[in-house]
Order: C-alpha cells, then sequence, then structure tokens
C-alpha cells in the first residue's frame, strides 16, 4: 500500500457523484473506505459492482474499487478498475491521472507517458502531470543504465506476508528488528486495511559464523500488542527503543503515534507514548533519532506541512528531557504529495521516501544532504536497482558503509513486501599500456614505470619483454604516471579516478624520447630579425623546464637554427643570440646554468623532415632535408615558406647524463593522525 497499513495514513474520502440508488453494498464499502479498512472496501465494492445497472453507478463504484485496491497497494488490480471506470465514462479526469499512476507503478513506463499527457490536456495546471512524464522517462534511463548497488532478496528475513521496515537492534549490526505481518503474530486476526494479519516487530540475530537465525517476536510482553507495532529503529548503544503504534477499533479510525521504550535486562519495559501540541487528532510514526539522540525525526500529518504526510524532526537539549515543538523539514523535501519512511545516517544525510519527487513508481527513496553553506537540502533520487517502480522505503545503512537493508514491494519478492540487502561494490580501475620510443615506436622492455597517487601512494614495477605495465588504482586520485629508461628521457603521462563511478580500465601508453636524438622544441618565436623570445614562447619554454626537472642529470645543448635567407654570418650570430635567449630563460626558472649550453648553429644545418611534419604536408616526404637547393625546387611561394619555417628551429640534444644530483630528502614520518610531528628546522635543498 502507499503508505505501510501500520501507519493508516493516507485518507481518501471518495465520495460517488450521485448518492441515489445506492446498493447496500456500495454505502458499506464508501464507510469502510472512510475507515481506511481497503481489503473490507474491495470485496463490499466488486459486490456493489455486480449488482449495479446505472452507468453513473458502475462508473462510479468502478473507480472507487480502483481507489481501494490502489490504498490496499495492489496496482495491477488499481489499474484495471480505473481502466473499467474511465471506460465506463467516469466524469473525473482523477481516474486518468490515477490510471497513469499504476501503469507506472507496474512498470509500463510507455503507457503512463500517453496517459500522464491525456491528463495533462484534462488539467493543464495540475504538476502532476508534467512530474508523472518526467518520472517515466526517467525512470526508463535509470532501468536501462542503474548504479552500482547490488540488491538481494534476504529469504531468511521474509515470509509469504508483509516484512518491512528493518532497523538494527545493536551497535556491532548483528541484530535486525524488522516488522512482519506472518503468523505468529499476537494481532492474529485479518486486517481489514490490507487482507493480511496484524504486524508485529520481529528480531534476527547473526552468529559468529555469520548466520542468521530464525526470525522471532521481540522478547517480551510490553512492545508486540493485538494492534500495529512497527517502524522501529533503536539508539546506538540498544537501550532505547522508538516504534509506531497504530490502535485498531472496529469501525474507528485511530491512527497511529509514536511510542518509546527502554531496555529492561533482556527485554524492553513499558512503551511510553510520545506527545507534543496538536498530536491528538494527528497521525505521526515512522521514528528515526540521530546518532546524539538529541533530534528524533517522523512523518505526520500535522496542520502547517506541504501537502500529504510531511517529514518533521524534534529536538532536545538532553536526553532526559522532552522533545520539543515539531519543526517541518522545509519544501526541498517535504512536496504536496507524502514523504514518509525518515532515516538518519550516522553521517547526518536524511534518507525518506516520496511518492511526489521524480522517481520511479510508488514510493521511491531519496537522500538529502544539506548544504552548510546554503542551510538547504539537496535532494537526489537513489535509483534502480534500490528503486523500483513499486514502492521501496525503510531504508538503513551499516554505520558508514554503503550497505544495509530496505523494503520493497517490487516483484519476485517471496511476500507482499520483503526485505533487500543492498551493497556497493568497491570501485575497479587499472592502468595499462605501452613504454616506447617516441620516434621509432620500438618496445622498451625493462623500463621502470612509477606509479604516484595524489594520496601519497606509491608503486612502481618493470615493464614486460612486450612493454607493457598494469597497475590496480583508487577511486578519487589523481596518478602520475614516470616512466625512466637508460639513454632516454623520464617518460610522463596523467590520470583520474575522481569523478568517475563505474568501473573502468585505463589505457595510456608512454613515449619516451632518446637522449641520442636532438628534440625539436615547438613553438619557439623570436622577434623579427632578433633574438628577442616573444611571449608566446613561454608556454613551450616552461614544458622544457618541466622536462628537465624530471631528469635532474642531464646536461643540454639548446641549438638555434635559421633559414638560408640573409648573409650565413649574420644567421650565425643571430642563432647563437637566440640560443643564448633561452639559456637565460631557463636560468631565471632555476635551472642551472652548469647543465646547459648555448649553441648556434646558423644556416648550417637544414632540417630532415620528421613523420609528423611529412603527415601534417603533403609536399614533403620524411626524411627529405630542407637544404636550400631543396626549396628552391619546391612548386609554390607557400610551400618554400614552410620549408624555411620547419628550418627555424630550437633543438634539445642531450651531451651528458652524469650531472650531480642532491639527493631527495625522505618524506617526513607522520602521527597516524596525517600531522607531521614538529621538528628543528632544516634549510631545504636547492632541489626543493
Amino acid at each position: 500500500m502507499l503508505l505501510r497499513k501500520i501507519t493508516l495514513f493516507l485518507v481518501f474520502v471518495f465520495v460517488a457523484n450521485s448518492a441515489f440508488s445506492q446498493s447496500k453494498e456500495e454505502i458499506q464499502a464508501m464507510e469502510a473506505l472512510e475507515l481506511n479498512e481497503y481489503a473490507s472496501a474491495v470485496e463490499l465494492f466488486k459486490a456493489a459492482f455486480v449488482k449495479a445497472k446505472d452507468p453513473v453507478r458502475i462508473s462510479n463504484i468502478a473507480f472507487n474499487t480502483g481507489v481501494a485496491y490502489m490504498l490496499k497497494n495492489d496496482p495491477k488490480q488499481a489499474q484495471a478498475w480505473f481502466d473499467k471506470a474511465i471506460k465506463a465514462k467516469y466524469p473525473d479526469p482523477i481516474a486518468v491521472l490515477y490510471l497513469a499512476d499504476m501503469q507506472k507503478k507496474n512498470g509500463n513506463f510507455e503507457e503512463a507517458v500517453k496517459t500522464y499527457k491525456r491528463y495533462g490536456e484534462f488539467a493543464p495546471n495540475d504538476k502532476k502531470a508534467k512530474i508523472g512524464v518526467e518520472s517515466c522517462e526517467m525512470a526508463a534511463r535509470w532501468v536501462e543504465k542503474p548504479t552500482r548497488y547490488l540488491v538481494e532478496n534476504m529469504p531468511l528475513f521474509n515470509s509469504k506476508d508483509m516484512d518491512f521496515c528493518p532497523a538494527w537492534g545493536s551497535k556491532d549490526y548483528r541484530i535486525v528488528y524488522f516488522s512482519s505481518t506472518r503468523s505468529g503474530s499476537k494481532g492474529d486476526q485479518t486486517h481489514s486495511v490490507t487482507g493480511f494479519g496484524f504486524t508485529d516487530i520481529y528480531s534476527v540475530t547473526k552468529d559468529r559464523k555469520g548466520a542468521w537465525s530464525e526470525p522471532m517476536p521481540l522478547e517480551g510482553e510490553l512492545i508486540n500488542t493485538v494492534n500495529d507495532e512497527g517502524a522501529s529503529m533503536v539508539t546506538v548503544k540498544g537501550s532505547t527503543i522508538f516504534f509506531t503504534r497504530c490502535k485498531v477499533e472496529k469501525n474507528k479510525n485511530l491512527g497511529c503515534k509514536i511510542c518509546e521504550a527502554d531496555k529492561k535486562g533482556a527485554s524492553f519495559g513499558e512503551p511510553i507514548e510520545i506527545t507534543f501540541p496538536g498530536s491528538d487528532t494527528a497521525s505521526y510514526g515512522h521514528p528515526s533519532i540521530d546518532i546524539k539522540e538529541m533530534t528524533l525525526y517522523f512523518a505526520a500529518d500535522l496542520p502547517g506541512g506541504y501537502g500529504g504526510k510531511d517529514i518533521w524532526k524534534m529536538t532536545r537539549e538532553k536526553k532526559t528531557s522532552p522533545f520539543g515543538e515539531p519543526i517541518n523539514m522545509g519544501s526541498e523535501i517535504n512536496t504536496p504529495g507524502n514523504e514518509v519512511y525518515p532515516s538518519i545516517r550516522n553521517n547526518g544525510d536524511l534518507y525518506f521516501s516520496s511518492d511526489y519527487h521524480v522517481g520511479m513508481g510508488g514510493l521511491d527513496i531519496f537522500r538529502a544532504e544539506l548544504d552548510k553553506n546554503s542551510g538547504k537540502y539537496k535532494v537526489s533520487n537513489l535509483k534502480s536497482p534500490i528503486n523500483s517502480a513499486a514502492d521501496d522505503f525503510g531504508i538503513i545503512f551499516k554505520g558508514n558503509l554503503e550497505q544495509g537493508y530496505f523494503t520493497s514491494s517490487r516483484p519476485g519478492g517471496k511476500g507482499a513486501e520483503d526485505i533487500y540487502d543492498f551493497t556497493l561494490p568497491p570501485l575497479k580501475f587499472t592502468i595499462k599500456g605501452l613504454v616506447k620510443d617516441e620516434k621509432t615506436d620500438k618496445i622498451l622492455a625493462g623500463a621502470k614505470v612509477e606509479l604516484r597517487g595524489s594520496d601519497g601512494s606509491v608503486a612502481e614495477m618493470l615493464t614486460a619483454v612486450d612493454g607493457s605495465y598494469e597497475f590496480k588504482l583508487l577511486p578519487n586520485v589523481d596518478y602520475q604516471l614516470i616512466s625512466s629508461f637508460d639513454k632516454y628521457l623520464n617518460g610522463k603521462a596523467g590520470e583520474s579516478t575522481k569523478g568517475i563511478e563505474e568501473d573502468k580500465d585505463f589505457v595510456v601508453d608512454i613515449t619516451m624520447k632518446s637522449v641520442w636524438v636532438p628534440i625539436k622544441i615547438p613553438n619557439i618565436f623570436y622577434e623579427y630579425t632578433k633574438a628577442d623570445l616573444m611571449p608566446e614562447s613561454m608556454a613551450s619554454l616552461d614544458n622544457l623546464v618541466e622536462v628537465l626537472n624530471d631528469n635532474p642529470g642531464i646536461i643540454i645543448e639548446l641549438g638555434a637554427h635559421t633559414d638560408f635567407r640573409g648573409s650565413e654570418e649574420k644567421n650565425q650570430t643571430l642563432a647563437q643570440q637566440r640560443a643564448e635567449s633561452v639559456v637565460k630563460y631557463l636560468i631565471t626558472k632555476g635551472i642551472p646554468k652548469e647543465r646547459l649550453v648555448a649553441k648556434g648553429y646558423g644556416e648550417s644545418t637544414p632540417a630532415t623532415v620528421a613523420k609528423e611534419d611529412a603527415e601534417r604536408y603533403s609536399f614533403l616526404k620524411e626524411g627529405d632535408v630542407l637544404s636550400e637547393e631543396f626549396i628552391k625546387g619546391l612548386a609554390t611561394v607557400e610551400e618554400q615558406e614552410v620549408a624555411h619555417q620547419l628550418n627555424r628551429r630550437t633543438e634539445l640534444k642531450v651531451l651528458k647524463t652524469d650531472f650531480p644530483v642532491a639527493p631527495k630528502m625522505a618524506a617526513p614520518s607522520t602521527n597516524g593522525q596525517g600531522e607531521t610531528p614538529a621538528t628543528e628546522e632544516e634549510p631545504a635543498t636547492e632541489e626543493e
């Protein structure tokens, strides 16, 4: 049913359009419906439908039968009866809305979208049509691409009846309480609301081997009665239980209240009903208390709410004090619909179920996270597979772990409502690839690859005979890969698992530059006919600084080349000055001058066309030497200018690899809390 029978919260009174010619069965059915006795109402309406002859009576009875089935939480039958009512020309378009709701709850999302749009034509100002369409469209996507949560039925907890609202019974999570209508409960009569028995609170215990015991009624004689008891929660220490009790008397709707009882030995003592202003006529339940036991969250139909049932809270100054005035949780959480089954987690996140927020079916489970800056809650749907087209509610978490239990009426269960286990498996990330020569693609077997994480983790390995490496990664970490190999400059690559919510295998090849091959430094620009570096050169030069810092043992030559235009003497001088300009810039960035040699080549060494240049320019082939004769033989002035540009270059050449490197200081140890112990200050090395 929309709200569990232990709450009896949702009171709909559907009055027929015409009071004339009502049969005795129909009158009795309406009375049962007003008293929330949905199971009884269903049977009486069906009897009245068989006798009805007048078309108005037929449509009214069909509609009200659908309402009774809807509130009894039988969406298949409800859908069938709303369809009958519409075909019988029931005049109120609310029947179309309820038909759409039941189609959605039965997982018929495409049909529900059509019906919601049809309702929108009848009631263009009702937001329920738009929300219904959006819900169906989102639900279809969530089913197609579910979250990573794994959900399993708990057969040892469940019966052929209704089993719902799990709660932890001990701080070690080895005891679970839940509500059940199974045989053996104190209220052994058939409930006129659901057609099942009355609910009692049961408990199960896990032994040292991880096996659960058979469910047993809660120990003691004071908690379970002939009435409904359920939707419970126990304080972290297990010393106090809060639960919902709904008293039932014939032909009376007494509603529900929250009770609390303290532990007395092995069982709980006499329950005390929690009262607060305005609670005499209100129906309230679904208690959940925070870890400090100062704030009690609950669902209620108190005045001043936003619609049906709302989530409220009450606070107290200390554990022995009474709770204060109820405070509504606000419009971010509460809606014109029903918000029920609050569950406050240890980290402060509030979970609840709603039939109005964009969801998949009946009740969906939502998470409300408080934004400390704005003071407002951000509400998000837990999506599939935790939510389904059916009712999903009553979630609990095992401390800070992403695992626990919840209730669902989804198909495939053991009974009408079952308890399900959920867990979020850890994300699995790997990174693998090859280490290769940048120019030749030659595989570099035996190269060292080091993996450094932003979490401080470090791992290393040597590449296999095929040049491959592979590491496992952790979630929410930035990673850097550094490769090293004899006679090569260190290679570098990076990846991040931050913000990724699905398992992923990264493939990253690392290329390394041979120290024997001159390396062209791209995008180095000078003032025309001058040696002054232009601002747009700085990004490329800063990358060069990074290369030198990554390879602190190398001594390099910075060679500057010109094209052949102009005198050879001037080109030689200009090239030397340009090389010296680069060296000066690198020194300002902290590179020791002893590691740098400036060499001007002028026009003496024409460029050889590289593979990437040949791919870029169709008139050039890899290996072409851009001599004066070659350039003058090109077909157009534009092609010749490209060749001149390739000749005007600055190159890096490794001269030596034995520059003395100061040893790195070891990282300071921590005290286990992420803090560095106080020590006498020492001067940092130049490298640091």
